[in-house]
């Protein structure tokens, strides 16, 4: 990208390329929400011929795995950095919107979630349960011998938050807080809702066919939360203490108390998916277009 910069655009998409850098750079969001200069170090685009009225668009991220700065050791000492100064950081401030559904944790019910809609921004406040894989494993292998969950776990009409937080420093509640992947509590979350009274459940992308089946079949919901940005997360958590399976350290069950914890619906209690019910309707409108002729009356228009 810094050689691109430096000799400058030489077609449309490269100056694409280089408006998305420096407005994306310019938010201030740095890597996992931490904040900072840089939150990307490239943008790729790739374009291929459609029809006009689809007008897809795909934004892939890229994950940790491939977010790199690459330098080379010349053997006459240590690499020098220079860090960016503290005047030159965006000053950025995020604000709940006006129309998002602000929910009460100590009050949801099964019937008050079935009324949440597809794709609407929801702001969390109250208690909520966090447990990741090492976690849920466990409370699996608990109820499989019919043993009990510790007495300060209670699931009853609670959400359950993926998240493995990182310790905090200095005067933070918790350290940075971002969702995991929630596909892999797929294999565990028919049991979890039909034995220990879950409702909802908080990760990061899609959920697979196991998965939404029992969110369909018992009525719960799952809700993203805003990945990548886990710094931001954690500024919503006003208190954070472990409650069981301490020695599983960031895997332990937490208890968070958040205010306005903005996620998404993305799995309704009726079983719909957005991850299912967009790609399906932006095929459908191709299709529309394509059977009522407009691709026809485009062309004669030409």
């Amino acid at each position: 990208m810094h050689e691109l910069k430096a000799r400058g655009a030489q077609s449309y998409l490269e100056a694409l390329r280089i408006e998305l850098y420096d407005k994306i750079n310019a938010l201030g969001i740095g890597a996992q929400g931490l904040g900072g200069l840089n939150t990307v170090l490239d943008v790729k685009i790739v374009d291929y011929p459609t029809h006009a009225a689809s007008k897809p668009i795909v934004i892939i991220p890229n994950c940790a795995a491939t977010r790199h700065i690459h330098f080379e050791l010349d053997g006459n000492g240590v690499a020098q950095f220079t860090p960016p100064k503290l005047e030159d950081y965006p000053d950025v401030h995020w604000h709940p919107a006006e129309d998002a559904r602000r929910i009460n944790l100590e009050t949801i019910t099964s019937e008050k979630i079935a009324q949440w809609k597809l794709g609407e921004t929801v702001l969390l406040s109250g208690r909520l349960l966090t447990g990741r894989d090492a976690a849920h494993k466990r409370i699996i292998e608990l109820l499989a011998r019919g043993e009990p969950l510790p007495p300060s776990v209670d699931f009853t009409n609670r959400f359950i938050y993926y998240v493995g937080p990182v310790e905090p420093v200095r005067d933070e509640v918790v350290g940075p807080a971002g969702p995991t992947t929630a596909t892999r509590m797929d294999k565990f979350t028919e049991i979890m809702l039909a034995q220990t009274g879950l409702i909802g459940m908080i990760g990061k992308a899609e959920r697979g066919k196991d998965g939404i089946g029992a969110i369909r079949n018992h009525g719960a919901v799952y809700l993203i939360a805003i990945g990548g940005a886990a710094y931001l997360v954690s500024k919503a958590v006003r208190s954070a203490k472990v409650i069981a399976f301490a020695d599983l350290g960031m895997e332990a069950i937490y208890e968070f108390e958040v205010e306005n914890m903005p996620v998404t619906v993305t799995v309704d209690a009726k079983g719909r998916s957005v991850h299912d019910i967009g790609p399906a309707d932006g095929r459908m409108a191709q299709a529309y277009w394509y059977d009522s002729g407009a691709l026809g009356v485009i062309e004669q228009q030409k």
